[in-house]
């Protein structure tokens, strides 16, 4: 790696190591509640607390998840609200999905599942053949062999109906402009009737060609309002977020990535998302420990290997030249 290129700036983060913290009386008031017990056990262990999924909640994801919850409990009408949760690749859309999906699980009843809320992938290829087979594999049913496009369709509606299906995401929704304008328009027109037929909200998530893609489609654009999730900038929910995961690493001296400088820093090296930043102070946390230093300082952060998806790109693009 070029230290050059990823020297973290001089801030007013304790660089000092930290091997001779005493466990017993380590002051751990800068962790989460939760955290702290986390934070005596051995080192391995919490490397692998470390590197567990989380969430981290941050307003404008709690904004999304409000509205998602706002939609859930529309009232039945003919023509339902639906939107489109748009943003850069990795940067927190499917997180925030699962958190949403999780607070409203399946149930299972005698003689049935209810499903609230049902998510699927979109496949690589818009044929509404293909889509139908995905949604059915999403409620875990067997499909038909050699089935037709209309026995699919009436299968899916049916047992959307059966389970209490009442909103239905479809993550990956920019997949919608790989197909050919014919396969398009059909699979826009599918979603122009699943919403008519079923009465429930469409959620779409993807990158900014989905909005392309329904924005193409009138009746579509009028029905589906976007939620964006921007690149991340140097403001105040930027920091609070750097605070957040802070907080979360079970690391035994707080970390001070704060400053503006620190945070521009860290912007840059990540590229803006929060996927990228998750992946950079998550690795960076299990260096601290390994190193001693049980926090993230700038040496750590500088020992640290991690690539932003730039330099990832570059590299590759040069073992292929």
């Amino acid at each position: 790696m070029n230290n050059d290129a990823h020297n973290a700036p001089e801030g007013d983060d304790d660089d000092r190591s930290c091997n001779d913290i005493d466990v017993d009386r380590a002051d751990l008031t800068h962790l989460r509640s939760s955290v702290r017990p986390v934070a005596v056990l051995s080192a391995a262990q919490r490397i692998r607390h470390i590197r567990t999924e989380r969430w981290i909640g941050y307003p404008r994801a709690q904004s999304v998840i409000e509205h998602l919850e706002t939609l859930l409990g529309w009232p039945d009408r003919q023509r339902m609200p639906n939107m489109l949760l748009i943003g850069p690749t990795n940067n927190g859309k499917s997180m925030i999905i699962e958190k949403f999906r999780r607070a409203h699980p399946a149930v299972s009843l005698p003689n049935r599942e209810q499903v609230p809320v049902l998510c699927m992938q979109m496949p690589p290829d818009p044929a509404p053949a293909r889509f139908y087979l995905a949604m059915l594999a999403a409620l875990g049913t067997s499909i038909r062999p050699r089935s037709r496009v209309h026995e699919l369709e009436q299968q899916a509606v049916t047992l959307l109906r059966a389970t209490g299906v009442r909103m239905l995401i479809i993550d990956e929704l920019h997949n919608v402009l790989a197909g050919r304008d014919n396969v398009r328009r059909e699979f826009l027109n599918l979603l122009r009737f699943l919403g008519n037929e079923l009465r429930i909200p469409l959620v779409g998530v993807g990158t900014r060609e989905a909005y392309l893609a329904i924005r193409s489609d009138a009746q579509l654009e009028n029905r589906f309002h976007p939620m964006t999730l921007p690149i991340w900038t140097n403001d105040t929910d930027t920091r609070s977020l750097l605070a957040s995961f802070t907080a979360s690493f079970p690391l035994r001296a707080p970390s001070h990535l704060t400053s503006a400088e620190m945070t521009d820093y860290l912007l840059t090296r990540c590229e803006g998302t929060i996927g990228e930043l998750a992946t950079l102070l998550t690795a960076a946390a299990a260096t601290a420990i390994e190193a001693g230093e049980e926090s993230i300082t700038s040496q750590v952060l500088t020992q640290t290997a991690y690539s932003g998806p730039t330099e990832r790109r570059r590299h590759f693009e040069r073992h292929l030249a």
